[in-house]
Parts: structure tokens; sequence; C-alpha cells
């Protein structure tokens, strides 16, 4: 199956400098892997410290693009690749999702749950709440139905959760599995969509991560579960997020690299 890369450039929610050319960066070592061309979507902007309900006004078209990129891939036949700044994106990409590939199964991993609604939300962060406005805990008013049903999301990795975050998780039946080795016993013979946010690594092998947590992941651990997902499951499709520096793009594209359709030439 030939890949489609999509580097999503513009703005969201970032709050950190050089995500979006680590975007770029990431989107060009997967695409060369892959043998195609990558396509490149806005231009960077600013990081800021916004509340999330200005980061859904102002940032509204750069998210829905997320969404359309996605379902233009699929609806070619083509393995989806979505490298971004944050997880805002599976805002739209998850409905899209729910829409196309209703049975699949997404496998997030990241250090964080993003399953904060504005009740719980410590800092207002629209990244931190992503996957729960994809799920249809709150209202987001840029996506209609269906959205994700979160009964299919299996956590792994996710280290740091706030209290009525875990409580939000808990009651919508979100997956959550500690042991990495438990993945590919649980997604075996399944279509699974990957939304990887790099902070599911640890921050010494992750270095100007803007929100690390302690106790991640290796390079080696994570590419050992990638491959083993990767060599059970149907991967459908994959989304990056949150690259800090563009010089470490070639080693998170070997990292991911057992997810991908790499030509058998290459």
């Amino acid at each position: 199956m030939e890949g489609a890369v999509t580097a999503l450039l513009c703005r969201t929610s970032d709050r950190s400098t050089g995500t979006a050319e680590g975007a770029r960066a990431l989107a060009e070592a997967i695409a060369e892997r892959l043998g195609v061309g990558p396509r490149y979507v806005g231009a960077p902007g600013e990081p800021a410290d916004t509340h999330w309900q200005d980061d859904l006004r102002e940032n509204r078209g750069c998210i829905l693009e997320a969404g359309g990129q996605l379902e233009d891939a699929l609806e070619a036949g083509r393995f989806p690749v979505l490298t971004a700044s944050d997880c805002t994106i599976c805002i739209t990409t998850l409905p899209v999702l729910a829409r196309l590939r209703p049975d699949a199964w997404v496998l997030w991993l990241d250090a964080h749950g993003d399953f904060n609604d504005a009740e719980t939300s410590p800092s207002g962060f629209l990244g931190g709440m992503c996957l729960s406005a994809a799920c249809g805990v709150w209202e987001d008013g840029l996506t209609e139905e269906p959205r994700w049903d979160p009964a299919r999301v299996v956590m792994c990795g996710v280290r740091d959760v706030d209290p009525g975050e875990r409580v939000l998780l808990t009651t919508s039946g979100v997956g959550l599995v500690e042991r990495p080795s438990e993945l590919s016993t649980l997604l075996a013979g399944r279509d699974v969509f990957v939304h990887l946010d790099l902070d599911v690594l640890d921050p010494a092998a992750m270095p100007g991560l803007h929100w690390p947590v302690e106790d991640g992941m290796s390079d080696g651990g994570l590419r050992t579960l990638l491959a083993e997902v990767g060599s059970v499951a149907n991967v459908i499709g994959v989304e990056i997020t949150n690259l800090p520096q563009a010089s470490l793009a070639r080693r998170v594209a070997t990292i991911a690299e057992p997810l991908m359709p790499i030509p058998e030439d290459s």
C-alpha cells in the first residue's frame, strides 16, 4: 500500500517552539522511507499559552484540515501518516475514523490521557482535552457525529493524569494497559490506528519536550512495542505529534518504521 504523508504545520494549540519544524522534518524522513513525497499544510504560527476556547475559534481551519487529510488518504486507499505539533489534531481525525473505519481500534501512546474537559482541566490547554472531545465527552463545535467510541481506545505509556480526568477515563470505558507486552495479545487481528505522542518516551530519550514526564519508554522499548503491534495487528494509519527538535526526526522515523508499509526494494 502506498503511503500518504502529511505534515500539519499550521497552529492548532501549540505552546512550544520547534514542534512545527519537527513535524516537517519527521514527515520528510518518513516519506523518504515510504518512497513518496510529503505534503505540507499551512505555515507555523507563534506558540502561545492560549485558552482552549480561543484555540478552537482561531485555529478552526487548521484543526479541521487534519481530519480532511486523513479522510482523503483513507478514501484513496493509501496508508495515512500525519505529523503535527500536538495532539489536538485527533479532535477531527478520530471522528473521520469513526465514520470510515468504525470497527478499528485506537492505540493511544502518550504520557498523558488528554481526556480532560472544561471542568477538570487545570491548564485550559486544548491539547489536554482533545481525545475527550473526539469521543464526544464535551462539545467542541467542530465536528458532527459520529464521535469515536472511547471503549475502542487502548492507552499505553500514560502516566500523568489529572484526578478529574481519571474519573472521565474510567466512566467512559477507555482501556489502560500497564504492560506494553500485553498489547500484542489485545490487538492481534484487529484494525488499529496508532496515535503516538513522543512524550511517551522518557525525557532522557527525547530532550526538549514541552510536557516531559519521567519514567517513560526508551527508544528501543518503543520500537519493540511498535514492532510487536505491527506484526499482529492491521495498522491502518498513524499520527505522530510533539517532536521538539527537527534534528531528531530520522531517529523517530526509525522508531516508527515497524508500523509503516515500507516498499520491499527500499
